[in-house]
């Protein structure tokens, strides 16, 4: 019996045995492990691959596209060295959050995204970027090819969700800073320095 190319006989781990995408760093993988549905902040566990539960949201506010990373990406010094503000990378795969006109409501799914833009986010001085992009054969956002493009209500809610999504009630505000947003070209230069990144953390 010959089995189909790739052939996994145990289950890959989503950050480090999935491809970065088919096209990247302009159409890429990504890993979904937040939908739009979820009140829950769920991580990939990085020893494991499993889905763990991080932490539940403090606020009714819920992530206003699918949210996850791109396997085989790093943020480390290349992808710090494309955010002035930020000392360094976070030491994490790169996140991603995909537009899709079809409610995609379950977690653990890997799907082909088109990279838009992005938003330059600094957690605690460290570059912590979230990468825009669209389901690649999405028939409602298929024209989209920059960030700017996308209405602007849009665009306030994902900044106004990465921003306080970490706050907690009685507590000092998280050290979380969005400076600006970026289009496509960007993007795609802080998906390639994350590649690298990777290369150099973990090997080819």
């Amino acid at each position: 019996m010959s089995f189909p190319k790739p052939f996994y006989r145990w289950r890959p781990h989503p950050w480090h045995g999935l491809s970065v995408g088919p096209q990247p760093p302009r159409v890429v993988h990504a890993y979904i492990e937040i939908t739009t549905y979820d009140s829950v902040k769920y991580e990939v566990d990085k020893e494991t691959g499993y889905l763990r539960v991080d932490r539940p949201q403090r606020f009714s506010s819920q992530p206003p596209a699918l949210y996850g990373f791109i396997p085989r990406t790093y943020c480390g010094t290349r992808v710090g060295q494309l955010s002035p503000k930020s000392q360094r990378g976070d030491g994490d795969p790169m996140d991603i959050c995909v537009l899709s006109e079809r409610s995609i409501s379950r977690a653990e799914v890997l799907l082909n995204a088109r990279v838009i833009g992005g938003l330059r986010m600094i957690d605690d001085n460290e570059a912590d970027d979230k990468v825009i992009a669209v389901l690649e054969n999405d028939s409602f956002w298929s024209d989209i090819e920059h960030f700017s493009q996308l209405p602007d209500v849009l665009i306030d809610r994902l900044r106004h969700y990465f921003l306080t999504y970490k706050s907690v009630p009685g507590q000092e505000a998280a050290k979380v800073a969005l400076d600006g947003i970026y289009d496509a070209d960007e993007a795609q230069r802080v998906v390639q320095a994350a590649m690298l990144d990777y290369v150099d953390e973990f090997g080819d």
